[in-house]
């Protein structure tokens, strides 16, 4: 008989290890008793799971639902099955969750422990599988301050009491298997702290997929088998390789007929095939993971292992990759480790302790976004998020991550006023915690065949694209905020004035091959006042246009990957809203579709042309031709591919045409050249004045450091690209 303490405690869901008291157990005298927690039951039997047979009746011990019994002529432990006869007047019968042995390996859970397992989500969360012929699925969640954990959900009523989980002392995870329990139940984990304390219910860290907001269920799942990147990818994702990226928020780039969330595979039936259409190499979606806040864009995420519910079943977010693949694109997927929200149901002080953030304030909370930061140097943590950057390649294909928000995980003062942070351990400023996790996962997501991480660093940290071997973080490309915040100044200028600020668009390239550099006109930049990308541009409305296709022109031009925000391709004229869709009526507007024209043209020629693309991270691959005239607002430069290919690129940012205006060669170059492109063609809205059609020849002046020369046409607030004729 089942001693009252343990009766207690069992009923009143505190007992902290309840394989030691129900299921199967040996007696003294070869005797064996069963015993089952079973809420809402009239009535319950064990059947013989080989035969069918009954083996016994259980009596009810406690009106709460505690059942036991002994098993007589049982002379050894067998599988058996729960014959269960409920108040309401239906029967059930299954196997028992308290039948079955430990389940996760020791090595696993070892691992877990000391922070070293490669692939942490084949062992915590919920995973479908058939134990002993019976079909359920093994839970197992990290919680080692937990007094108790159990697994509630839509297939026990939510009640805590029904199934209490096995603690494995040594790496503090709770496991249970729970026969027929399968894809699709929505489950969540009921814990009390150490003091006995009942928290929320929490939602799994390793859920594969979740509720729609605002519910918040996790929601038993199985991701799609590993995959490797198709290898026509690896080469598209090399430094030599053209990349043009175009950033998607994937709720607003179109809306569903009833204006509602799009689903995975509606977007796949669109997306790609106008990103394909516009040259571009690459897909970067804003964070497609789980997140409660619509406002947030996905930033706040706390589905580190789902795409979200929004876009429809998970595994239609695997399609969607397939069909960009399809198409000959890559997909970057936003991805922040940086820090999660506070919402109860997620991972804010988990177990009654700070397990996922730093316990102190000073170095776990982050003042402006009012979010908890992720304990970086604590082994469990650092599995949890270095396993989520690996599953997301692994599992549902995308060639890479851009990582979010680095410069404020390198920092340990970022955004923090003196005295509100704690110094590292030689008291400096730098989070050497971040920097291992960087460099760890880094190193993993490069070894996989392709693959690529792309961060966003606000600051100049060195190193951040150099290897980890040569004491860089091992990022392979870093988005240059630099030469983004100069040049947007610049453009916003009167042309009258960009004289006086000419600087700001010539200083990038001091620094530009520092680093393996991508140009990013994203999102940021088109949200909270900022205005769209037109809505920079100054002068009248003509002007406004023209100004935007030269700076796209100059971009495209500049050394450097290139990305792109959603509706800018069209010279969208407000900011970006992320709770509609673009305004795809635009272009119906031959200004806008020529914007969008001209995009297209710059990615084709970019893709086709090796000198603006093969040395975009190389000094060699750059030569100022004209760099300081001020004065006119006029740069030119030479780009070159190492193997003999050159294109000049020439830009003039005021409204004044220049006629015969001489750009000094390289003694190299051809001869002959043609224009390849122009930002002012009537193609794309301009006013047509240029440089023709026809061959263009250099001239040979009789002395000076150059000493030949091209005479050109230099549109009005336009660009325009040569390439050897």
């Amino acid at each position: 008989m089942l001693g009252g303490a343990d009766a207690a405690a069992l009923l009143g869901a505190r007992h902290a290890d309840p394989f030691a008291v129900l299921g199967l157990h040996a007696a003294a005298g070869g005797r064996w008793w069963l015993r089952a927690l079973l809420p809402g039951a009239a009535a319950v039997s064990a059947i013989d799971a080989a035969t069918g047979q009954t083996l016994g009746a259980l009596a009810r011990r406690d009106p709460g639902g505690l059942f036991e019994g002994e098993l007589r002529g049982l002379a050894r432990r067998i599988p058996y099955r729960l014959r269960v006869a409920w108040d309401g007047g239906a029967t059930t019968e299954s196997a028992d969750p308290y039948a079955f042995p430990p389940l996760l390996a020791d090595g696993d859970l070892h691992a877990l422990r000391d922070g070293r397992h490669p692939r942490p989500w084949t062992v915590l969360g919920a995973h479908p599988l058939v134990l002993d012929g019976v079909a359920g699925t093994r839970f197992a969640v990290w919680a080692p301050n937990a007094r108790r954990v159990s697994v509630v959900g839509s297939f026990n009523q939510w009640d805590g009491r029904r199934h209490p989980m096995r603690l494995r002392h040594d790496a503090g995870v709770w496991e249970l298997f729970i026969p027929e329990v399968g894809a699709g139940d929505l489950y969540k984990y009921e814990l009390l702290d150490r003091d006995g304390h009942l928290l929320p219910a929490r939602a799994d860290p390793y859920a594969f997929a979740s509720e729609l907001r605002p519910a918040t269920a996790s929601k038993v799942a199985v991701p799609p088998p590993a995959t490797a990147l198709p290898a026509a990818r690896a080469d598209a994702n090399r430094r030599d390789a053209p990349i043009a990226i175009y950033e998607v928020h994937a709720a607003s780039w179109r809306r569903a007929d009833d204006g509602g969330f799009p689903s995975w595979d509606a977007l796949a039936d669109t997306l790609p095939g106008h990103a394909a259409s516009l040259g571009f190499t690459h897909v970067e979606l804003l964070p497609p993971g789980e997140h409660p806040f619509d406002g947030s864009w996905g930033y706040q995420s706390l589905g580190m292992f789902a795409p979200s519910a929004r876009f429809g079943p998970a595994e239609g977010f695997r399609r969607f990759v397939a069909a960009c693949h399809a198409r000959g694109l890559g997909v970057l997927v936003d991805w922040v480790p940086a820090h999660f929200p506070a919402d109860p149901h997620g991972l804010a002080r988990f177990d009654g302790t700070a397990l996922y953030e730093y316990a102190d304030a000073c170095e776990g909370w982050h003042p402006d976004w009012r979010t908890h930061i992720y304990n970086f140097g604590r082994n469990e943590v650092r599995d949890f998020l270095a396993g989520s950057a690996r599953f997301w390649v692994e599992h549902y294909g995308v060639d890479g991550l851009r990582v979010d928000a680095v410069a404020s995980m390198l920092y340990r003062d970022y955004s923090r006023k003196p005295g509100e942070w704690i110094p590292n351990a030689h008291g400096g400023r730098e989070n050497l915690e971040a920097i291992s996790l960087f460099r760890r996962i880094n190193t993993e997501i490069g070894a996989l065949p392709g693959a690529i991480v792309v961060a966003e660093e606000s600051t100049a940290f060195p190193g951040v694209s150099a290897p980890v071997d040569a004491g860089g973080l091992g990022f392979h490309y870093k988005w240059n905020m630099g030469w983004m915040n100069d040049t947007l100044h610049y453009i916003h200028e009167d042309p009258v004035h960009r004289r006086w600020h000419h600087d700001k668009l010539t200083f990038g390239l001091v620094y530009a091959f520092s680093e393996n550099f991508v140009l990013p006109i994203s999102h940021d930049e088109v949200v909270h006042g900022k205005g769209s990308m037109l809505g920079k541009m100054p002068g009248d409305d003509w002007q406004r246009f023209a100004n935007l296709r030269a700076y796209y022109g100059f971009m495209w031009g500049h050394p450097g990957k290139k990305l792109l925000f959603m509706g800018q391709e069209f010279a969208q004229p407000h900011e970006w809203r992320h709770d509609e869709a673009l305004p795809w009526h635009l272009l119906d507007d031959p200004r806008h579709a020529g914007v969008m024209r001209l995009v297209g043209d710059l990615n084709r020629l970019y893709r086709a042309t090796p000198a603006l693309h093969r040395r975009d991270c190389e000094a060699a691959g750059f030569e100022w031709l004209i760099g300081d005239d001020a004065e006119h607002s006029v740069l030119a430069w030479a780009r070159r591919d190492g193997e003999g290919g050159i294109a000049l690129v020439a830009c003039n940012f005021t409204p004044v045409p220049r006629h015969g205006y001489r750009v000094p060669l390289p003694d190299d170059a051809p001869a002959t050249w043609r224009e390849a492109l122009n930002t002012d063609s009537r193609h794309y809205g301009g006013s047509d004045l240029g440089n023709g059609e026809g061959v263009l020849r250099t001239h040979d002046l009789p002395a000076g450091e150059r000493r030949r020369t091209l005479s050109l046409t230099l549109p009005p607030l336009a660009t325009v690209v040569l390439v050897p004729a």
